[in-house]
């Protein structure tokens, strides 16, 4: 076998043009792959981690029915006491949950005494915010003491265009007008603690409140939780976390459902836009290696017919001339690749050493572009696939000549 390969990368020079060329090509093609792919793979990656830890959480807990009506943030849907000691018991359980919050989601009305306007208020428990959306402290205008107490009760964070629009300043102090689930209204004087800014850009009116200061404004006698997010240790895990949730919290009798972040953020449509264009890279990539390396050894056989018919009359076994010229191929598949590899890694590493900053809504992002190592061997396992497929047309062809016609080829 050892031999047979030093004669296979003894051929491929014979032309060393032509196979500096056409390895050229196929380096090229991986080079691409793994850059963009490295670009891809952590633009995603910053995008859902943006979403995800600063908003939604990794897994989202609701009443049936809660996030088909969630434009109007209904407090009908709430899940019950006894669904919420289940659910909390099954995340203390499982080993993969970091952290989780329970939240109450209402929408309400501002006032400065001189003008009104509409928002929405996630009411929550600081501490257990933080812990499971860690980056929306940094939505936060100002200075922060202590991030697990961003808010405090009798505080509110207003949403920025909100501030602008009212003539808000911190420290001011404006009234909560909402409308609990049995229709009555009450209105609770609340502090502008801190300014928050939205994910998605000005557009949003979302503020925050503790969930203490909720439970007056409505009115409640006792606590009602309408969601509880979810953050994972490793995110990697979210379908098999995901999955098992569904099994242990929303069976289909429990009155309960479970969602990722994906199936709450219209940005997820992004992501998977972003999962198809690797995809189209890739095959861009196949149909570069198909293309050069069937096209260089159907060059080698043609070119070859005297010394094939010359190796075939002196006794060589046609499995012998078919893994002769297989092996070119695999050779110079993998001598592409391991090229194409070592530079690709090497823009990737001197990307990183001036990371890419760029904004997502609201949101300063650092681009830093890396490649998973399983994504490097699946495209050099790609590559020496086609490369061995390419091959074999012209590798059987040349196993198949008769030595007589062979020599007598001009």
């Amino acid at each position: 076998m050892r031999n047979l390969i030093k004669i296979a990368v003894r051929n491929l020079f014979r032309y060393k043009r032509r196979t500096l060329l056409t390895s050229s090509l196929i380096a090229f093609g991986v080079i691409l792959v793994i850059v963009f792919g490295g670009l891809a793979i952590s633009f995603k990656t910053q995008m859902v981690g943006v979403i995800t830890n600063s908003s939604l959480g990794d897994l989202q807990i609701h009443k049936k029915g809660y996030v088909e009506s969630i434009d109007n943030l209904p407090l009908n849907l709430i899940l019950s006491g006894q669904q919420l000691a289940k659910v909390e018991e099954l995340l203390k359980q499982n080993p993969q949950v970091a952290a989780y919050s329970p939240r109450l989601k209402f929408g309400a009305m501002i006032s400065n005494y001189a003008q009104t306007s509409n928002l929405r208020l996630s009411a929550v428990y600081p501490e257990h915010e933080n812990q499971t959306c860690p980056d929306l402290v940094k939505r936060i205008q100002g200075e922060l003491p202590d991030p697990n107490q961003f808010l405090k009760p009798g505080e509110i964070l207003v949403p920025q265009n909100l501030m602008k629009g009212l003539d808000l300043k911190v420290d001011d102090e404006v009234v909560l007008v909402a409308t609990n689930k049995d229709g009555s209204v009450n209105g609770v004087p609340l502090r502008i603690g801190a300014v928050i800014e939205s994910v998605l850009g000005p557009a949003g009116k979302d503020g925050y409140i503790h969930i203490d200061d909720a439970k007056t404004l409505l009115r409640m006698e006792e606590l009602e939780i309408i969601e509880i997010a979810v953050r994972l240790k490793n995110f990697d895990q979210l379908k098999s976390v995901f999955g098992q949730f569904k099994k242990e919290v929303a069976a289909p009798k429990s009155g309960i459902e479970v969602h990722t972040w994906e199936q709450l953020s219209p940005f997820a449509s992004i992501a998977r836009i972003v999962d198809l264009l690797i995809l189209v890279v890739k095959f861009i990539l196949i149909s570069i290696v198909l293309v050069s390396i069937l096209n260089i050894m159907t060059m080698s056989v043609y070119e070859r017919i005297s010394e094939i018919g010359t190796i075939a009359a002196i006794g060589t076994r046609p499995s012998r001339i078919l893994s002769l010229f297989l092996a070119e191929g695999f050779a110079m598949g993998l001598l592409s690749t391991v090229a194409g590899v070592v530079i690709g890694l090497g823009l990737l590493w001197l990307m990183n050493a001036t990371p890419i900053n760029f904004t997502f809504g609201m949101m300063q992002v650092s681009l830093a572009p890396s490649i998973p190592p399983r994504e490097v061997v699946l495209v050099t396992i790609i590559v020496m696939l086609v490369s061995i497929f390419a091959s074999l047309q012209p590798a059987y062809k040349a196993s198949k000549m008769e030595p007589v016609d062979a020599l007598g080829h001009v």
